[in-house]
Protein backbone atom coordinates (compact mmCIF):
# COMPACT_ATOMS: atom_id res chain seq x y z
CA UNK A 1 0.00 0.00 0.00
CA UNK A 2 1.27 3.46 -0.91
CA UNK A 3 1.06 6.79 0.85
CA UNK A 4 -0.79 9.00 -1.65
CA UNK A 5 -4.47 9.95 -1.76
CA UNK A 6 -6.22 10.11 -5.15
CA UNK A 7 -9.44 11.93 -6.02
CA UNK A 8 -11.57 11.37 -9.15
CA UNK A 9 -15.13 12.25 -10.15
CA UNK A 10 -17.58 12.28 -13.02
CA UNK A 11 -16.42 9.17 -14.85
CA UNK A 12 -20.01 8.63 -16.09
CA UNK A 13 -19.29 5.02 -16.99
CA UNK A 14 -22.00 3.35 -19.07
CA UNK A 15 -22.51 -0.40 -19.22
CA UNK A 16 -21.05 -1.73 -22.47
CA UNK A 17 -18.65 1.18 -23.08
CA UNK A 18 -15.49 -0.94 -22.90
CA UNK A 19 -13.18 1.83 -24.12
CA UNK A 20 -14.04 4.21 -21.27
CA UNK A 21 -14.01 1.40 -18.73
CA UNK A 22 -10.58 0.23 -19.95
CA UNK A 23 -9.16 3.74 -19.55
CA UNK A 24 -10.39 3.97 -15.96
CA UNK A 25 -9.14 0.46 -15.14
CA UNK A 26 -5.72 1.37 -16.58
CA UNK A 27 -5.63 4.40 -14.28
CA UNK A 28 -6.65 2.38 -11.22
CA UNK A 29 -4.06 -0.32 -11.98
CA UNK A 30 -1.38 2.37 -12.30
CA UNK A 31 -2.04 3.71 -8.79
CA UNK A 32 -2.87 0.48 -6.95
CA UNK A 33 0.47 0.22 -5.15
CA UNK A 34 0.80 3.97 -4.59
CA UNK A 35 -2.62 4.75 -3.14
CA UNK A 36 -3.38 4.77 0.56
CA UNK A 37 -6.78 6.33 -0.20
CA UNK A 38 -9.04 6.63 -3.24
CA UNK A 39 -11.91 9.12 -3.10
CA UNK A 40 -14.49 8.77 -5.89
CA UNK A 41 -16.43 12.01 -5.73
CA UNK A 42 -19.74 11.17 -7.41
CA UNK A 43 -21.18 10.38 -10.85
CA UNK A 44 -18.77 7.49 -11.21
CA UNK A 45 -21.46 5.52 -13.03
CA UNK A 46 -23.88 7.24 -15.39
CA UNK A 47 -26.66 5.11 -13.91
CA UNK A 48 -26.88 2.51 -11.18
CA UNK A 49 -29.82 1.12 -9.28
CA UNK A 50 -28.98 -1.43 -6.66
CA UNK A 51 -31.69 -4.05 -6.23
CA UNK A 52 -31.73 -6.22 -3.12
CA UNK A 53 -31.04 -9.49 -4.94
CA UNK A 54 -30.18 -8.48 -8.53
CA UNK A 55 -26.92 -6.97 -9.80
CA UNK A 56 -27.11 -4.74 -12.91
CA UNK A 57 -25.05 -5.77 -15.93
CA UNK A 58 -21.68 -4.29 -16.72
CA UNK A 59 -18.67 -2.71 -14.96
CA UNK A 60 -17.05 -6.10 -14.18
CA UNK A 61 -13.49 -4.97 -14.91
CA UNK A 62 -13.99 -1.68 -13.11
CA UNK A 63 -15.32 -3.36 -9.98
CA UNK A 64 -12.52 -5.91 -10.21
CA UNK A 65 -9.90 -3.14 -10.27
CA UNK A 66 -11.49 -1.57 -7.18
CA UNK A 67 -11.50 -4.96 -5.44
CA UNK A 68 -7.79 -5.43 -6.17
CA UNK A 69 -7.05 -2.00 -4.70
CA UNK A 70 -9.07 -2.79 -1.60
CA UNK A 71 -7.31 -6.14 -1.24
CA UNK A 72 -3.96 -4.31 -1.40
CA UNK A 73 -5.02 -2.12 1.51
CA UNK A 74 -6.27 1.03 -0.21
CA UNK A 75 -9.14 2.68 1.64
CA UNK A 76 -11.81 3.49 -0.96
CA UNK A 77 -14.63 6.00 -0.48
CA UNK A 78 -17.46 6.43 -2.98
CA UNK A 79 -19.38 9.67 -2.44
CA UNK A 80 -22.79 9.61 -4.10
CA UNK A 81 -23.46 12.00 -6.97
CA UNK A 82 -26.68 12.80 -8.78
CA UNK A 83 -26.19 9.94 -11.29
CA UNK A 84 -25.11 7.21 -8.84
CA UNK A 85 -27.43 8.27 -6.04
CA UNK A 86 -28.88 4.76 -5.65
CA UNK A 87 -25.83 3.05 -4.20
CA UNK A 88 -26.71 1.03 -1.12
CA UNK A 89 -24.73 -1.83 0.45
CA UNK A 90 -23.81 -4.23 -2.38
CA UNK A 91 -20.42 -2.71 -3.25
CA UNK A 92 -19.63 -2.07 0.39
CA UNK A 93 -20.16 -5.74 1.18
CA UNK A 94 -18.51 -7.18 -1.93
CA UNK A 95 -15.52 -4.86 -2.34
CA UNK A 96 -15.06 -3.35 1.10
CA UNK A 97 -15.37 0.27 0.03
CA UNK A 98 -17.28 2.91 2.00
CA UNK A 99 -20.32 4.57 0.45
CA UNK A 100 -20.80 8.18 1.60
CA UNK A 101 -24.06 10.09 1.21
CA UNK A 102 -23.69 13.85 0.58
CA UNK A 103 -20.29 14.82 2.02
CA UNK A 104 -17.42 13.87 4.30
CA UNK A 105 -14.62 15.51 6.24
CA UNK A 106 -11.34 13.62 6.53
CA UNK A 107 -7.87 14.34 7.88
CA UNK A 108 -4.90 13.12 5.85
CA UNK A 109 -1.56 13.78 7.48
CA UNK A 110 -1.76 17.33 8.79
CA UNK A 111 -4.39 18.51 6.27
CA UNK A 112 -8.17 18.50 6.59
CA UNK A 113 -10.39 17.91 3.56
CA UNK A 114 -14.09 18.58 2.97
CA UNK A 115 -15.28 16.41 0.07
CA UNK A 116 -18.67 16.48 -1.66
CA UNK A 117 -20.01 15.88 -5.17
CA UNK A 118 -21.21 19.47 -5.47
CA UNK A 119 -24.69 19.14 -6.96
CA UNK A 120 -26.56 20.17 -3.82
CA UNK A 121 -25.23 23.66 -3.15
CA UNK A 122 -25.71 27.09 -4.67
CA UNK A 123 -28.75 28.50 -6.42
CA UNK A 124 -30.41 25.51 -8.02
CA UNK A 125 -33.66 25.61 -10.06
CA UNK A 126 -36.79 24.55 -8.20
CA UNK A 127 -37.25 21.66 -10.67
CA UNK A 128 -33.76 20.34 -9.87
CA UNK A 129 -34.34 20.58 -6.12
CA UNK A 130 -37.67 18.76 -6.48
CA UNK A 131 -36.22 15.93 -8.58
CA UNK A 132 -33.26 15.58 -6.21
CA UNK A 133 -35.58 15.28 -3.20
CA UNK A 134 -37.70 12.66 -4.99
CA UNK A 135 -34.65 10.60 -5.96
CA UNK A 136 -33.40 10.65 -2.36
CA UNK A 137 -36.77 9.77 -0.84
CA UNK A 138 -36.77 6.20 0.55
CA UNK A 139 -40.44 5.57 -0.26
CA UNK A 140 -39.94 6.70 -3.87
CA UNK A 141 -36.87 4.48 -4.11
CA UNK A 142 -38.86 1.45 -2.98
CA UNK A 143 -41.64 2.19 -5.44
CA UNK A 144 -39.09 2.57 -8.24
CA UNK A 145 -37.49 -0.76 -7.34
CA UNK A 146 -40.85 -2.47 -7.87
CA UNK A 147 -40.74 -1.61 -11.59
CA UNK A 148 -39.07 -4.20 -13.80
CA UNK A 149 -35.46 -3.26 -14.71
CA UNK A 150 -36.20 -3.60 -18.43
CA UNK A 151 -38.19 -0.37 -18.07
CA UNK A 152 -36.21 1.49 -15.43
CA UNK A 153 -32.74 1.06 -16.98
CA UNK A 154 -33.83 2.21 -20.43
CA UNK A 155 -35.69 5.16 -18.97
CA UNK A 156 -32.75 6.23 -16.80
CA UNK A 157 -30.18 6.04 -19.61
CA UNK A 158 -32.47 7.98 -21.95
CA UNK A 159 -32.93 10.62 -19.23
CA UNK A 160 -29.17 10.90 -18.82
CA UNK A 161 -28.57 11.27 -22.58
CA UNK A 162 -31.30 13.90 -22.81
CA UNK A 163 -29.85 15.82 -19.86
CA UNK A 164 -26.39 15.88 -21.44
CA UNK A 165 -27.77 16.90 -24.85
CA UNK A 166 -29.76 19.74 -23.26
CA UNK A 167 -26.58 21.12 -21.65
CA UNK A 168 -24.06 21.26 -24.52
CA UNK A 169 -22.04 23.85 -22.58
CA UNK A 170 -21.45 21.48 -19.67
CA UNK A 171 -17.84 21.86 -18.63
CA UNK A 172 -17.90 25.59 -19.28
CA UNK A 173 -19.11 27.35 -16.17
CA UNK A 174 -20.98 30.60 -16.64
CA UNK A 175 -19.72 33.59 -14.64
CA UNK A 176 -22.86 33.43 -12.49
CA UNK A 177 -22.42 29.74 -11.74
CA UNK A 178 -18.76 30.25 -10.92
CA UNK A 179 -19.74 33.10 -8.61
CA UNK A 180 -22.21 30.80 -6.83
CA UNK A 181 -19.48 28.18 -6.35
CA UNK A 182 -17.01 30.75 -5.04
CA UNK A 183 -19.55 32.27 -2.63
CA UNK A 184 -20.54 28.89 -1.20
CA UNK A 185 -17.03 27.51 -0.85
CA UNK A 186 -15.57 30.78 0.47
CA UNK A 187 -18.29 30.94 3.12
CA UNK A 188 -17.59 27.33 4.08
CA UNK A 189 -13.83 27.95 4.25
CA UNK A 190 -14.36 31.02 6.46
CA UNK A 191 -16.82 29.21 8.72
CA UNK A 192 -14.64 26.13 9.07
CA UNK A 193 -11.19 27.58 9.50
CA UNK A 194 -9.66 24.13 10.06
CA UNK A 195 -10.21 23.14 6.40
CA UNK A 196 -7.23 23.08 4.03
CA UNK A 197 -9.00 21.73 0.93
CA UNK A 198 -12.57 21.73 -0.36
CA UNK A 199 -12.87 19.06 -3.08
CA UNK A 200 -15.88 18.87 -5.41
CA UNK A 201 -16.88 17.33 -8.74
CA UNK A 202 -20.08 17.69 -10.77
CA UNK A 203 -19.08 20.73 -12.83
CA UNK A 204 -16.82 18.96 -15.37
CA UNK A 205 -14.10 21.59 -15.12
CA UNK A 206 -10.67 21.22 -13.51
CA UNK A 207 -9.77 24.13 -11.24
CA UNK A 208 -7.39 24.80 -8.35
CA UNK A 209 -8.39 28.06 -6.64
CA UNK A 210 -7.15 29.73 -3.47
CA UNK A 211 -10.08 30.63 -1.20
CA UNK A 212 -8.01 32.17 1.58
CA UNK A 213 -4.56 31.84 3.12
CA UNK A 214 -5.15 28.31 4.39
CA UNK A 215 -7.81 26.73 2.13
CA UNK A 216 -7.95 25.80 -1.56
CA UNK A 217 -10.87 24.75 -3.76
CA UNK A 218 -10.22 21.76 -6.03
CA UNK A 219 -12.78 21.05 -8.81
CA UNK A 220 -11.85 17.64 -10.20
CA UNK A 221 -12.92 17.86 -13.83
CA UNK A 222 -14.30 14.76 -15.58
CA UNK A 223 -13.44 11.60 -17.50
CA UNK A 224 -15.60 12.35 -20.53
CA UNK A 225 -13.12 14.72 -22.16
CA UNK A 226 -10.52 15.85 -19.58
CA UNK A 227 -9.39 12.66 -17.76
CA UNK A 228 -8.23 14.67 -14.75
CA UNK A 229 -7.72 13.70 -11.15
CA UNK A 230 -6.08 15.10 -8.03
CA UNK A 231 -3.35 13.56 -5.93
CA UNK A 232 -2.28 14.46 -2.40
CA UNK A 233 1.24 13.33 -1.52
CA UNK A 234 1.18 14.19 2.18
CA UNK A 235 2.42 17.71 1.56
CA UNK A 236 0.46 19.27 -1.30
CA UNK A 237 -2.49 18.58 -3.61
CA UNK A 238 -2.20 18.79 -7.40
CA UNK A 239 -4.50 18.31 -10.37
CA UNK A 240 -3.11 15.96 -12.99
CA UNK A 241 -4.12 14.55 -16.40
CA UNK A 242 -4.11 10.82 -17.12
CA UNK A 243 -2.55 9.68 -20.38
CA UNK A 244 -3.72 6.16 -21.13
Amino acid sequence: MGNKAYFISDLHLISGDRESEARVVSFLNSITHRASHLFMVGDILDYWYEYKTVVPRGFTRFFGALARMADCGTRIFWIKGNHDIWLFDYLSNEIGLTVVDCDMTVTLGEKKFFITHGDGFGKRPASFRFIRSVFRNRICQRLYSAIHPRWTVGFALAWSRHSRASHPDEGQLTPQHMQDIMEWTSELADKRSELNYIVIGHHHVAEDISLNQHCRLIILGDWLTRFTYAVYDGDSMKLQHFES
